[in-house]
């Protein structure tokens, strides 16, 4: 599938979207105060080690503290040879770390939400073609390339490796990107590589704990990294200072990149070519629409995502079951297509309408497949449930695209509704009741927000009335535009 990539560049933000066959699949987003922390290198502190979880958190010198699992823990083999494997006899984590000890240490997630960066000892460093093992003596090559061309691969890596550096520490592994690579650009590489951990190492010498030792790529450089491919036919920038500056760092590491790449001179916003922004502003929304007259609903909670497939107008096939499994098939590309756009992650529910006929079910199925098949990030899907629900889940790499640029509203907390105008009036007549039991004023004051004291004023006057004559007090109104729906005060005059 043929795409083209806009990038949309202004000093506080930088935006990327992937466009294929005129439609939007893909966007990221950067900005200059939050960037990413995934590849970052620190040399941190332990600040606290958990023997019964079998972890510790690091301070790095962020908000919270980082966290760190004893199977993310390097240590060597017994047999010497590498690094001991998931599922392998871990050394308790109490006998590796202790509190205030020094520890470089990698960032491999993000934090999210209300959990800090999780972090690694394991320390690798991403190259243009490969990735650099400073600790381990590994040669691999990635798992995406044939297996038949995988160990002729290998075999070539390694005498590369031998002949870069007789005697040099570290493994390497062989990114997909560079199955057709030259032995020349592997050897640049492997040279840059080894240089840049030598700079680490340096730093981590010379400065205090807590201290960023590498920073990984920017969104701009790892757009030429790893999103440029065979099939991208165009790389437009709107920034001549950063084309400049991207077309220089492609010369010198990605010669094949430059050549897709392009300065945007339009009048018009590049955005706009493609109306991106308006499918920014959908992918925020719940509701999606289908072309046959159907939607989905998207729901994303901490813990999971639900999606809901609606027939809604579509009545256009010959019956009910052909409608039904129409609108699911059309909503199969549209949801693998939502995923991508807004970078949903973790555990996803789709609601399938109910259909009678399993082999719609496998043809529904085989569809959604289809299409998570152009994804970068892995997803595994399950079958129909008795239920009628498909359960799968997308590796969380960063932020959705909705906690990245939007916050929970401040008068429902996230919650989608608020109390009406009369629950709130109720409210307030049990609250004057329970402070009359307590105290004895001259009057009560009720402050409330213009709808709330305009329903008190109109049909729920004669309660207000009961209510003043019950406790012998007189009860006055203040509306105050600046309160939200359900917020109020009472005052004791």
């Amino acid at each position: 599938m043929q795409n083209d990539i806009l990038i949309n560049w202004s000093p506080q933000e930088t935006r990327v979207a992937v466009v294929e066959n005129g439609a939007v699949q893909e966007l990221h987003v950067e900005r200059t105060l939050e960037r990413g922390l995934v590849g970052n290198i620190y040399l941190g502190k332990v600040s606290r080690v958990l023997p019964g979880m079998q972890s510790a958190f690091i301070d790095i010198g962020l908000e919270r503290a980082a966290f760190l699992h004893v199977a993310d823990v390097w240590q060597r083999a017994e047999n010497g040879e590498g690094a001991v494997r998931r599922g392998e006899s871990q050394v308790p984590i109490e006998r590796q770390v202790f509190e205030g000890q020094p520890l470089m240490v990698q960032v491999i997630k993000d934090p999210i939400g209300t959990k800090g960066a999780r972090l690694s000892t394991q320390i690798s460093v991403a190259g243009h073609l490969l990735v650099f093992l400073p600790q381990d003596n590994h040669v691999g090559v990635s798992q995406k390339i044939a297996p038949e061309e995988r160990e002729a691969l290998r075999e070539r890596l390694l005498q590369l490796v031998a002949e870069a550096g007789a005697g040099a520490k570290g493994g390497f592994i062989l990114r997909t990107n560079a199955e057709d690579a030259s032995d020349a650009e592997l050897r640049e590489d492997i040279a840059y590589l080894r240089k840049t951990w030598a700079g680490i190492r340096a730093a981590a010498q010379r400065l205090p704990a807590m201290s960023l030792l590498h920073q990984d790529l920017n969104l701009l450089q790892r757009v030429l990294r790893d999103l440029v491919g065979e099939q991208t036919q165009s790389v437009r920038i709107d920034s001549r200072e950063q084309f400049a500056a991207l077309q220089a760092y492609g010369l010198e590491y990605m010669p094949k990149a430059v050549e897709r790449l392009q300065l945007y001179k339009g009048e018009r916003p590049i955005f706009d070519l493609f109306g991106i922004d308006e499918e920014i502003g959908r992918a925020l929304g719940r509701r999606v629409e289908l072309k046959s007259g159907g939607y989905l609903i998207v729901d994303q909670t901490e813990a999971l995502t639900t999606i809901d497939v609606n027939t809604g107008g579509y009545v256009g096939a010959r019956n009910f079951d052909e409608t039904i499994f129409k609108t699911n098939l059309e909503a199969a590309g549209t949801i693998a297509r939502q995923l991508r756009l807004r970078n949903l992650g973790g555990i996803v529910v789709v609601d399938f309408i109910d259909m009678a006929r399993p082999e719609h079910q496998e043809m529904v199925l085989d569809e959604l497949k289809k299409y998570l098949r152009r994804d970068r990030v892995k997803t595994v899907v399950g079958g129909f449930s008795p239920l009628g629900l498909v359960e799968m889940t997308r590796k969380r790499t960063r932020e959705s695209l909705a906690h990245m640029l939007c916050e929970p509203c401040p008068t429902c907390h996230g919650v989608g509704e608020i109390k009406t105008a009369r629950t709130v009036c109720y409210d307030i007549l049990r609250e004057v009741l329970r402070e009359a039991r307590q105290f004895n004023p001259r009057e009560f004051r009720v402050i409330a927000a213009p709808k709330v004291v305009e329903l008190f004023l109109d049909e729920e006057s004669q309660h207000l009335a009961g209510l003043s004559d019950f406790i012998g007090k007189p009860i006055s109104l203040q509306a105050e535009g600046a309160l939200r729906p359900g917020q109020y005060d009472i005052v004791l005059m």
